[in-house]
């Protein structure tokens, strides 16, 4: 969860949606997404809206937001998101525990939280439930009792091989515990895991990612998600990049550690099925990633969470305290919302499904666009024979390009 504030119509203090918004909920598929906001520590580069003890004092008369208590804040918001959608069968395709640091809460805080999706909402036979986890708060234990709480998908955050990239990065995990939890996820019964990589972090070389990339491939995952690091204000990280201690990402490297990555991804056996997620099979792949690239519903649990049911997007108060604050008092925790045109949800479906392998219909594009579809086949950024078959589907280039393939479309 960025720390952008966004603008937006206040939410009403019952959460109530605009006329018709909740009115096609459950002919979309429906996901929940539960925001942890507790982190041990803040990485340097991290700009989610997330807290270290230190950071959790009280701004609201007195309520707090520990992990303690955190289930049950999540329950409640659960419970309201039940009494908004009235009684419209919604059945949950997916769900997924982000954070911060999900497995800073016991495995059985995120079993309730998960029990109470079902009894309120429905899981569908064989729903998503992902996990993100911190390499160093895992072990055997946890991860079997994640697993007898009904998570069926972890995915660990490794971000690099390399020590000194780590620590430029301000990772608490040393190298190689990502890939033994890989190990001890798979004794627990886990069949689906990611590891979430980094690449252009100052000081990394082609040596160190093409370490990482191995060392990930090794460890027999069958997800593995890559990110170019991106220096967002407001960070330490910046700081240190604007002091001159650190080195800006270079675009021209960072191109080059992509197409390392899809390389070597690719003879791996991990396809690449969005520009930044490669997966060994259809199988493997986020569900609950594509339903937010795909136009599906879902609610947001949690400080800060955004959600999204039938083209109106709201998002929650940042702090934990100003969120247990508005639960408490039997308000919605949602801070503000918009309502989106059909221009701007026309734009987004582009933007979202461009990224994915199969690409967006032609249908969708504008006169203007279907014209620089065109000029972007001859300049070798949409691949020919899809774009002949109605579909913009990006090439390797255009995939290093996405974002100024979008605005040309668009």
């Amino acid at each position: 969860m960025p720390s952008v504030p966004l603008d937006g119509e206040p939410v009403p203090a019952d959460g109530a949606l605009p006329a018709g918004a909740a009115a096609g909920a459950g002919t979309r598929p429906f996901g929940v997404y539960v925001h942890v906001p507790f982190c041990a520590t803040r990485c340097g580069y991290c700009d989610f809206n997330t807290y270290t003890a230190a950071e959790l004092r009280s701004r609201d008369g007195g309520h707090t937001a520990t992990r303690e208590g955190y289930a049950d804040l999540a329950v409640a918001e659960i419970r309201l998101a039940r009494r908004v959608l009235g009684a419209a069968e919604v059945p949950v395709s997916t769900v997924f525990f982000g954070g911060g640091t999900p497995t800073l809460l016991p495995p059985e805080d995120l079993g309730r939280i998960l029990a109470a999706v079902d009894a309120e909402f429905g899981l569908e036979p064989g729903a998503e439930v992902t996990t993100e986890a911190n390499p160093e708060t895992v072990d055997p234990a946890v991860l079997a009792r994640l697993r007898e709480q009904g998570i069926t998908r972890v995915s660990f955050g490794m971000q690099s091989a390399a020590a000194h990239v780590l620590a430029v990065l301000e990772r608490a995990h040393t190298p190689g515990r990502a890939q033994q939890c890989v190990q001890w996820a798979r004794e627990a019964g886990f069949s689906h895991v990611n590891l979430d990589l980094i690449y252009g972090a100052p000081g990394e070389t082609d040596a160190d990612w093409k370490e990482s990339l191995q060392a990930a491939v090794q460890a027999g995952v069958d997800h593995i998600s890559a990110y170019s690091l991106i220096v967002e204000e407001g960070t330490r990280l910046a700081a240190r990049v604007r002091r001159g201690e650190l080195s800006e990402p270079d675009e021209d490297v960072l191109a080059d550690r992509y197409t390392m990555a899809d390389d070597a991804l690719t003879a791996a056996g991990l396809h690449p099925y969005e520009v930044s997620n490669w997966a060994r099979g259809t199988a493997a792949r986020s569900r609950h990633n594509r339903l937010y690239w795909t136009g599906g519903d879902w609610w947001g649990v949690g400080p800060g969470a955004h959600s999204h049911v039938g083209g109106t997007r709201w998002w929650n108060v940042k702090h934990p305290a100003a969120y247990a604050a508005r639960l408490a008092e039997g308000r919605s925790p949602g801070h503000a919302r918009e309502v989106l045109e059909a221009e701007d949800r026309r734009f987004e479906r582009i933007m979202l499904e461009l990224r994915l392998a199969e690409g967006c219909p032609l249908e969708l594009l504008d006169a203007s666009g279907r014209a620089a579809a065109a000029r972007a086949v001859a300049d070798g950024l949409l691949e020919p024979a899809a774009h002949a078959d109605g579909r913009a589907v990006l090439t390797r280039r255009g995939r290093l390009l996405a974002d100024a393939v979008v605005r040309e479309l668009t």
